[in-house]
Formats: structure tokens, C-alpha cells, sequence
């Protein structure tokens, strides 16, 4: 696996000289790092919120659908992509919480819900030579995190029903482990719905159009 590092060199390429700025250089690809960190954080906050408005509880409760995380492919091709998105949650989750006047409570999401998308990313980034599988990383992290904690928020904002088993009346309210069960599989299955069923589809076309470029391109199947 090759190295992230931005002073790494290809072998036969000249080392930047003393005071290069260019972009080629050690601190124009920290310049365009950050750049381009600072759009996908925006992208993600606004596809991310744009959901929330639109679908309501379906982006964000047991069950959630966010074309945002079709953006998650992004740290298949650079590594900007891992703090770009883990910035676009928590902005999303703060903006969420004043726009919905949640309380203190909303701050899990805020806290616990980055960390799932910053997990997943570098576990993305991590297996980027193994698409598919790299692919997997957002919609585990996801599930095992979110799952935990969206009972209590869900009760939190008064929201109710949720845990219901479908075509039933049977609820799972009265047990944690069983609302983290049904949680983990539907929190999984929406995220699998959009990550693979959108994001994936994406990648194949940033790569095939070379939109998006990566040190690491050649190591994609």
C-alpha cells in the first residue's frame, strides 16, 4: 500500500527544490488538501441537510436514506476526503440541531455520528485498492455506532413508533438490545441502499471520466 505522506516521492521525479510553492510542491499539495477537504465538507453538510428537510425521520431515523453518503467513495481517491467529510457531519449535525430545535441530547448525533463517518472513511481509504470492500467500511461504521445511540435521541426529540416491527403492532421500545438490533440492520440497509446503489455507480464514473485524481489511481480494481 503505498504512502499518504505528502513528502513521499515516485521514484525518478525531481524533489521539490528549496522554496517551491508550486503545486507540485510539499505545501501546494497541503494547500490543495485543504481545499479540497473544504468542498466535500460543504457538499456533504448541504446534500446532508437538503435530506433531512426533504425526507425528515427517513435520513435520520432507524431507517436512513442520505444521498450524502453516496459521498463517501471520495476517500477512495485522496486522502482529504477522511477529514472533508468527518467535517461535513458534524457541520450538518450542528446546523440539523439548531434547525430542529433538538436539546442537549442532539449532541450524541453531533459527536458519535462524525465518528461513524470518519471511521468508515478511513477504513474506505484504508482498503481504496479493493473498492467494494473499501465500500463496506461506511455502511458498518454506521451501523454499529448510530445504532447505539439513536434510541435515546429518538425519545429525546419525542419521536415514537419507530421501533415497531413492520407489517405489526409488536414494538421493541421496552428493549434496548432489541431496538439496537433492528436499528443495526435497518441503519445498515439504508446506508448499503445509498452507498452502493449511488456511491459506487459515482466512483466508476469519476474514475472513468478522471475527475477526481489520486496518487493511488493505479491501484484501484
Amino acid at each position: 500500500m503505498s504512502s499518504d505522506a505528502p513528502g513521499d516521492a515516485s521514484p525518478g521525479s525531481v524533489p521539490d527544490a528549496p522554496g517551491d510553492t508550486g503545486p507540485g510542491s510539499a505545501p501546494g499539495r497541503r494547500s490543495r488538501g485543504i481545499v479540497t477537504a473544504g468542498v466535500i465538507a460543504a457538499l456533504y453538510a448541504a446534500v446532508t441537510l437538503l435530506a433531512n428537510q426533504l425526507l425528515g425521520v427517513l435520513s435520520w431515523g432507524p431507517v436512513q436514506l442520505r444521498a450524502s453518503e453516496a459521498f463517501t467513495i471520495l476517500p477512495l481517491f485522496t486522502p482529504a476526503a477522511v477529514p472533508g467529510l468527518g467535517v461535513g457531519c458534524a457541520l450538518a449535525n450542528l446546523l440539523n440541531m439548531g434547525l430542529t430545535g433538538a436539546g442537549p441530547l442532539a449532541l450524541l448525533d453531533v459527536i458519535f455520528g462524525t465518528l461513524a463517518t470518519v471511521a468508515g472513511a478511513l477504513w474506505t481509504r484504508r482498503l481504496r485498492r479493493r473498492p467494494l470492500l473499501a465500500l463496506a467500511g461506511p455502511v458498518l461504521a454506521n451501523a454499529v455506532i448510530v445504532a447505539a445511540y439513536l434510541p435515546v435521541m429518538l425519545k429525546s426529540l419525542g419521536v415514537q413508533g419507530y421501533y415497531t416491527l413492520p407489517l405489526t403492532h409488536v414494538s421493541l421500545a421496552q428493549s434496548w438490545p432489541l431496538m439496537y438490533l433492528f436499528g443495526f440492520v435497518g441503519i445498515a440497509a439504508g446506508e448499503a441502499l445509498v452507498v452502493y446503489g449511488l456511491g459506487y455507480p459515482l466512483f466508476l464514473l469519476l474514475r472513468r471520466l478522471d475527475i477526481v485524481r489520486s496518487v493511488d489511481d493505479k491501484g484501484h480494481s
